[in-house]
């Protein structure tokens, strides 16, 4: 069994990761007790399959991982997000939810460290993980959905704070 720890965001405005890895399934927990999601990814022959959150409150991810790249699908066909990410030696580049709306994922690997950025350097969020020996692939996979769940949050508590104002 291994750890994978740490925070993606700021102090005020992120979420811890907290998950273990046994060899197959990233099983934890994606922010606190109240205000989180719950994280299970499953990997099997290069295929990832899984859930983050909860039956209603939540979204799938369906895809491939390998060593040199992720393409997974956050969410469902008609909503959802596409996650395509290039591995280059320690370095993890890509976009995550599409070239227009989407998002830029810059992570660098150094030792049992992922650290950099997901999204711009205004709207974006820092990612700082102890991995371990987590695959890089299945790490950065397991950052974006943080990022995602952080996200989809924040949209809604920006919603239901418009709504009630």
């Amino acid at each position: 069994m291994a750890d994978l720890h740490g925070r993606i965001g700021g102090t005020l405005t992120g979420y811890d990761l907290k998950a273990r890895w046994n060899g197959q399934t990233l099983d934890g927990r994606i922010g606190g007790v109240f205000d989180g999601k719950d994280i299970h990814l499953t990997v099997a022959a290069g295929e990832v399959d899984g859930r983050v959150g909860g039956t209603f409150a939540g979204f799938d991810a369906d895809g491939q991982l390998s060593p040199q790249g992720v393409q997974v699908r956050l969410g469902g066909h008609v909503v959802g997000d596409d996650v395509h990410l290039r591995i280059q030696g320690d370095r993890v580049t890509g976009r995550y939810s599409g070239r227009i709306d989407g998002k830029d994922v810059n992570l660098m690997r150094d030792g049992d460290q992922l650290t950099g950025r997901i999204g711009g350097t205004v709207e974006g969020k820092d990612v700082h993980l102890h991995i371990g020996p987590v695959p890089t692939e299945l790490a950065a996979l397991a950052a974006v959905c943080a990022y995602k769940a952080l996200e989809d949050e924040q949209s809604s508590q920006a919603a239901s704070s418009a709504s009630s104002g």
